[in-house]
């Protein structure tokens, strides 16, 4: 009896609990297209739905606003306002504008004048060098980086156009005679020319493809470049865009809302959230980024097959850290007329290398903003230690370029951690030697209803902004006319991909003593 006592006890304490309990949903809620992210991709493909009467469609974001990797923060202290400034921790720059003497315009450089958004060129020209000794001038060799880098952007024509190999961007700078070997100088050029822009270095990226994505935006466009200032931040380009198709507090748009599975079909697909919801949709376009789809943050259902898994696996995405200083503003100790400033460590390629002044009469006057980059190996270094730890790093290097000048306390210290961020990752991506355009058409391909689409799905335009602008307004435009029962196909894909090694090649005179590795 006692024992029978001491369980309804514990049931009856049990039962508001159960009855609290949210239930889950039975059935998940229907449309006809699912937005996955509200990046630029995301909104770019949810405004061409709209564009084409499709008005039935849910944006699905983890953050709490639209942007993605369009990311600002509030840093530091105006000393005339007392308010913080607003600095970019992600994508600052539009890269290409073009729109004169017969160039096409960048789409993004469209929205930031349709949008008011306020920017400053960069002028790299505004560079002062230095090393571990102090200030250094190796102006001939930046000129002798640019005649090899010319070389090899025509030979990476030719290449391209008569299908021969690609090669590392590496190996096709030694070819025409550039080598940074022992030369901290020459590394640190090499850096700023390729590790800053694209995050890996020539050793890791494709002579062809790092050739076509560079001449595709600064040839095809323009070679300027505008630096975003905006104090209501670069997102604010994306969600005045939104707000073209989407109204106050549209039910449509579901922030902080974390995709943990995706079933997909031939039929629909479905979504299922961390807070127990789902939606199933007729179509999806999935605009997570490179580095989500290879940490396998979400899971697939079925399974990815194993050719989308390559393609994904394949392409690189790198990090890219900002990492922002503010001195008291009378005690700037740089020349606050230039805009850039290269340092080259003595012992180590990529540390702490470029520093750009936002105290420049053109962006932040009055500021004592200094921040410098950097990306990949050293972000990761970054974020893995104590701010104080990269603190002192950064303020040691200060003090090598600027000897015998007193580095004041900085008054404020920030910088992102991208790699921790569940939502991306890591920043953009680049293309690796090896990786081949049939690779590629793999990751951007659809599984059945299941669209890709994001700045890492354009063979041209990867780890640009306009590169994700112009997949989501592809996929966007494509789902309309598969929706409107007009001519819909999938993307191509290519299961088996050929290799280049032939049999023909594998012998004793190039050098192959293997037969067969299985004996």
């Amino acid at each position: 009896m006692q024992a029978r006592w001491k369980l309804l006890t514990a049931l009856l304490t049990l039962l508001p609990l159960a009855l609290a309990a949210p239930s889950k949903p039975t059935t998940c809620q229907k449309t006809k297209v699912l937005v996955l992210g509200a990046g630029i991709a995301g909104i770019t493909a949810a405004q061409q739905l709209a564009d084409n009467e499709i008005e039935d469609f849910i944006i699905v974001e983890y953050q709490d606003q639209i942007g993605g990797r369009l990311r600002s923060a509030q840093f530091g202290k105006n000393p005339k306002t007392g308010k913080p400034y607003t600095v970019e921790l992600g994508a600052n720059w539009v890269q290409g504008l073009g729109g004169e003497d017969g160039h096409p315009e960048n789409p993004i450089w469209t929205l930031v004048k349709k949008h008011k958004i306020k920017t400053a060129t960069s002028n790299f020209e505004q560079l002062s060098l230095f090393n571990g000794k102090g200030p250094a001038n190796y102006e001939n060799k930046i000129k002798e980086w640019e005649e090899a880098y010319e070389e090899v952007e025509y030979r990476a024509g030719e290449m391209w156009v008569n299908n021969e190999q690609d090669r590392t961007f590496g190996a096709a700078l030694r070819s025409v005679g550039w080598n940074a070997v022992n030369d901290m100088e020459k590394s640190t050029i090499e850096w700023l020319n390729m590790d800053w822009e694209y995050t890996f270095s020539p050793e890791e990226s494709s002579t062809e493809m790092t050739t076509i994505a560079y001449n595709a935006t600064f040839y095809q466009f323009s070679e300027e470049n505008e630096f975003v200032t905006d104090q209501r931040g670069f997102s604010t380009m994306m969600k005045e865009e939104a707000k073209t198709f989407l109204g106050p507090n549209d039910k449509r748009l579901k922030l902080n809302t974390v995709v943990t599975k995706l079933d997909y079909s031939d039929k629909e697909v479905t979504a299922h959230f961390s807070n127990g919801g789902c939606v199933t949709a007729e179509y999806a376009i999935c605009t997570f980024s490179l580095g989500v789809l290879q940490h396998n943050a979400v899971e697939f259902s079925p399974k990815l097959p194993q050719w989308k898994v390559d393609g994904i696996a394949g392409m690189q995405f790198g990090t890219y850290t900002k990492i922002f200083i503010q001195f008291p503003p009378e005690k700037a100790f740089w020349d606050k007329s230039q805009q850039f400033a290269l340092y080259a460590d003595d012992y180590e390629r990529g540390y702490y290398p470029i520093w750009q002044n936002l105290d420049h009469p053109d962006f932040h006057p009055g500021s004592g903003i200094f921040f410098v980059t950097v990306v990949n190996d050293q972000s990761h270094r970054a974020e893995q230690q104590s701010e104080e730890q990269t603190k002192a790093q950064a303020l040691g290097v200060l003090k090598k370029m600027y000897p015998g000048v007193t580095i004041p306390e900085p008054i404020a210290f920030m910088h992102p951690r991208w790699t921790q961020e569940k939502w991306t990752y890591g920043s953009f991506s680049n293309w690796p030697t090896g990786y081949s355009l049939d690779m590629h058409a793999n990751l951007r391909a659809n599984l059945g209803r299941l669209w890709f689409a994001g700045e890492a799905t354009n063979a041209q335009y990867f780890g640009y902004m306009h590169g994700a602008y112009e997949e989501g307004k592809e996929a966007g435009i494509r789902i309309a006319k598969c929706l409107k029962g007009r001519t819909c196909h999938d993307r191509k894909r290519y299961e088996k991909l050929d290799g280049t090694n032939p049999e023909r090649s594998q012998i004793r005179e190039n050098g192959w003593l293997a037969v067969n590795f299985e004996d």
